[in-house]
């Protein structure tokens, strides 16, 4: 009897812990490994470098380099950035002084280099990615950002919280694996061919009504497609700088074509609660705010910005299905790259080609616009339809 006692409890036990562990994510690395140098279409000969955090992703770095060389290409290995944040006793003049020497350095020594990945814990703000960025402005090399979890990509929709952290690791890890790469591509393309020389409208029923042109503008396609003759056909920085997943078009309308009205959800500006905001645009630049509350959070984050946040940035549209908002517990998938996901941005638009400077910019996310280009509908109601 006491045996079977036991028994019970112990299943009892196993039953619990099972119940308050988390559920695992396995991180399918060598498969994530062999589809980002097939993306990268690395040749043999060609020099790659990882750009990464210590101790994040080493198994995936592991199983990458061997990829590379299996491809024939040369590994050159990892360049570690410094962890942040960084104690707070370190002087900050000695690390910028420091950084701006790195960064001139690394330029010479890296370039020769012809693929590298910005690896999560790295960013531009990092010598080692800052010189790359500087040789690919010169024409020289390409790179996949495979940021993950970091940057805030993954964005909570209002009364929303965000899904388990398995859930969306499990989400991204689908869409590189399982992507129609020449699906996306083809989809992509006829929606730049349908933008050229037409009328770009966005409406929504809150109030959103803003239309614009292209022209002649550059169009960043973020299809996956990182080989070397796509992005050495580039014409702007970002051409060069390809994201896993991928998913999303973005162009920069001609400035004194954008004229109309952005309707908010309720949002933050200047960290603080926003809601019932408009934006009245008119040749690109915002002419009136209103909103039912925290109008002075907005007026104070445009002015803290400068001329740059009362300007409209960019278009972007998603269009990848595995990254599509989920009908139950809905949130936007990896900065909007979804089927169907509008941004409307503010701020600094040169990375795109455009002429608005400062620096400031400000991602806006929505899940319900409609966008039509020349009277076609391309997008309804946040569902893509083409």
């Amino acid at each position: 009897m006491r045996n079977l006692i036991a028994s019970v409890l112990l299943v009892a036990s196993a039953a619990a812990s099972s119940q308050s562990d988390p559920p695992q994510f396995t991180l399918e690395s060598e498969a994530l490994a062999a589809e980002i140098v097939e993306r990268l279409d690395l040749q043999p000969g060609e020099r790659f470098l990882a750009v990464a955090q210590p101790g994040l992703f080493d198994e995936l770095i592991r199983h990458l380099r061997y990829a590379v060389m299996k491809a024939g290409a040369i590994d050159l290995g990892v360049l570690d950035v410094l962890q942040v944040p960084v104690p707070d006793a370190w002087d900050a003049g000695i690390l910028n002084r420091a950084g701006k020497d790195a960064r001139a350095e690394l330029r010479d020594m890296l370039r020769d280099v012809d693929a590298s990945i910005m690896l999560p814990g790295a960013n531009p703000t990092h010598p080692a990615y800052a010189a790359l960025q500087d040789l690919m402005r010169e024409g020289q090399g390409r790179t996949i950002h495979f940021h993950w979890l970091q940057g805030g990509g993954s964005v909570a929709l209002p009364g929303q919280p965000l899904p388990a952290t398995h859930v969306i690791e499990a989400s991204y890890q689908r869409a590189i694996l399982e992507t129609d790469y020449e699906g996306l591509a083809r989809a992509q393309r006829r929606f730049e061919a349908a933008m050229r020389g037409a009328e770009i409208r966005v409406t929504d029923t809150a109030g959103t009504d803003i239309s614009f042109r292209i022209g002649d503008r550059p169009v960043n396609r973020q299809d996956g497609n990182a080989s070397a003759e796509r992005t050495d056909a580039g014409l702007v920085l970002i051409d060069r700088e390809i994201e896993l997943p991928a998913g999303v078009v973005r162009v920069a309308p001609l400035e004194e074509t954008v004229n109309g009205r952005i309707a908010f959800p309720p949002s933050q500006w200047a960290g603080k609660p926003v809601t019932g905001l408009k934006l009245t645009f008119e040749k690109g630049q915002v002419v009136d705010v209103t909103a039912d509350t925290g109008q002075e959070s907005v007026l104070e984050e445009m002015d803290a910005a400068g001329d740059a946040g009362r300007a409209f940035r960019e278009l972007g549209l998603g269009f990848n299905p595995l990254l599509a908002v989920p009908d139950e517990r809905p949130w936007i998938p990896y900065y909007g790259y979804g089927a169907g996901v509008v941004r409307l941005s503010l701020g600094d638009n040169t990375e795109l080609g455009g002429n608005v400077s400062g620096g400031y910019s400000r991602w806006n996310f929505f899940t319900d616009m409609t966008v039509a280009v020349d009277g076609e509908v391309w997008v309804r109601d946040g569902k893509l339809v083409r």
